[in-house]
C-alpha cells in the first residue's frame, strides 16, 4: 500500500502539481495544526510551526525562482 492509495490523499496527489516536496508540505501543515492542538503551545510547538513556514516559503521561492 502507498501514500497515494488512501482514498482523499490519492485524489489530492492526482490533482496537485506532480511536485512531490510541495504535496507533502499541503498534507503535512494539517497534520502539524493537529498537533500543535494536542501539545499545546510551546517553545517546540512554536519551532515546528515556524520551520514549517521557513521551509515551506523557501521552497516555494525556490521553485519560483528556479523557473
Amino acid at each position: 500500500m502507498t501514500v497515494s492509495d488512501i482514498p482523499i490523499v490519492g485524489d489530492l496527489l492526482e490533482s496537485g502539481a506532480e511536485d512531490r516536496v510541495f504535496d507533502s508540505l499541503l498534507l503535512a501543515g494539517p497534520v502539524l495544526i493537529l498537533v500543535i492542538a494536542f501539545l499545546g503551545r510551546s517553545t517546540v510547538t512554536v519551532g515546528l510551526a515556524a520551520a514549517y513556514v521557513l521551509f515551506f516559503v523557501a521552497y516555494v521561492l525556490y521553485r519560483g525562482i528556479r523557473r
